[in-house]
């Protein structure tokens, strides 16, 4: 085995840890995702998920040929609300997916309880839940399959696969190589320079002023808080599952997400898991702080605080709080406003039967990193910013 293929065993093997499960690894949560999806359904399947998700996650969807049906959600933590979905939507579908946003925990034994009584298959998105528990249980355990985003944790590259069912890891392997594709002499030169661009920006505090530029003159894939629908192209992508057909939706703001990953930053990354405490206390520290101001969505004052990765603060006037965030340094990601079904419309989805609640939501939330508590508490400290929005919902 070389280098590459002992960090990632020993990557699969500290997520086996945490999960219970047998884990695979994958370049990339969203390659995760879609491997999860077209080993489990046929195409034409409808999977019931949350309108308030990525964008990329959607267009996952559609490549893997299956029909997403939006739910309806909960306005105490933006995840799918169980109780309010319709029994003609839960016979619809053939599989649910959670979100698990920003680390909260969905209702995972309602739902796990809800699969099990209906046949349906139950899919966990836990990309931002890699510390999250619920149920005395880690998010990741409930699913036939579980996908966890690596990436968006401190050195972190990559994402894992955890298999209720063991004996699937060759099926699972198989499609993973299938898709995945080494890197050319091209990319192999610019990792090599990659490093020091960075440390230059660093060293000379311009990572904000490129990320404005880049916005301005239309570099940037996303523009706004989702990336352009590109109607014309999506209704010409081809027959699905077909990977390379939404190539251009999929890869947006990752490029290299089904390439396979660098040896040095593999290492790096089985090094910070062996070593991930450190993160989820700093975590439960910055959470602990945030959840205690009267913006905190409510989920957040129910229970123990836990290591999210992003807390979720719902104010009055995001865009200017914000605005505030980012001039202070904290960068404003993972908004996801508009909510899918009004974003793609139903020619590529089925609305949720009870769209407010995440319209509501996604103009209001807020995602704080706790890791940056004190520079989100000074920068949101000015008049009117952390003001509660009135419940429509």
């Amino acid at each position: 085995m070389n280098e590459s293929g002992r960090a990632e065993r020993e990557i699969e093997e500290l997520l086996g840890e945490r999960t219970g499960r047998e884990c695979l690894y994958v370049p990339s949560c969203r390659l995760g995702i879609y491997i999860a999806l077209v080993a489990s359904l046929e195409p034409g399947d409808r999977i019931l998920m949350s309108p308030a998700n990525d964008d990329v996650i959607l267009f996952v969807v559609l490549a893997a040929g299956i029909r997403p049906v939006m739910a309806p959600i909960s306005p105490r933590n933006g995840n799918i609300d169980p109780d309010a979905i319709p029994d003609d939507q839960w016979r619809s579908v053939r599989a649910v997916m959670t979100t698990n946003l920003y680390g909260l925990p969905d209702r995972m034994p309602e739902l796990r309880a809800r699969c099990d009584a209906l046949g349906l298959l139950l899919i966990e998105d836990a990309a931002h839940a890699l510390h999250t528990e619920t149920a005395g249980r880690p998010i990741g355990c409930f699913g036939e399959l579980s996908v966890f985003s690596l990436s968006k944790h401190a050195a972190g590259v990559g994402g894992v696969v955890a298999i209720a069912d063991p004996g699937r890891r060759g099926e699972l392997i198989a499609l993973r190589d299938r898709f995945v594709e080494p890197r050319s002499l091209r990319v192999r030169g610019s990792d090599s320079l990659r490093p020091r661009a960075s440390r230059l920006v660093e060293r000379l505090h311009l990572r904000r002023a490129l990320r404005s530029a880049s916005r301005t003159i239309g570099a940037a894939e996303r523009r706004a808080h989702r990336m352009p629908l590109a109607l014309t192209q999506l209704r010409t992508a081809g027959a699905a599952p077909a990977l390379d057909g939404f190539d251009r939706w999929v890869r947006v703001d990752k490029h290299d997400y089904r390439l396979d990953q660098r040896p040095e930053l593999l290492a790096l990354t089985a090094a910070w898991l062996r070593a991930a405490e450190g993160d989820r206390e700093a975590r439960i520290a910055g959470t602990s702080r945030l959840r205690e101001l009267t913006a905190a969505a409510p989920a957040l004052r129910d229970a123990e605080p836990q290591a999210f990765y992003r807390v979720p603060l719902l104010v009055e006037d995001r865009e200017a709080a914000g605005a505030s965030l980012e001039a202070a340094g904290h960068p404003l990601e993972y908004v996801y406003d508009p909510p899918l079904d009004d974003y793609a419309g139903d020619e590529f989805v089925d609305p949720s039967p009870a769209p407010d609640a995440a319209r509501w939501w996604v103009t209001h939330a807020l995602p704080v990193d706790p890791l940056l508590a004190d520079t989100a508490l000074a920068a949101l400290a000015g008049p009117g910013l952390l003001s509660p929005p009135h419940r429509t919902v």
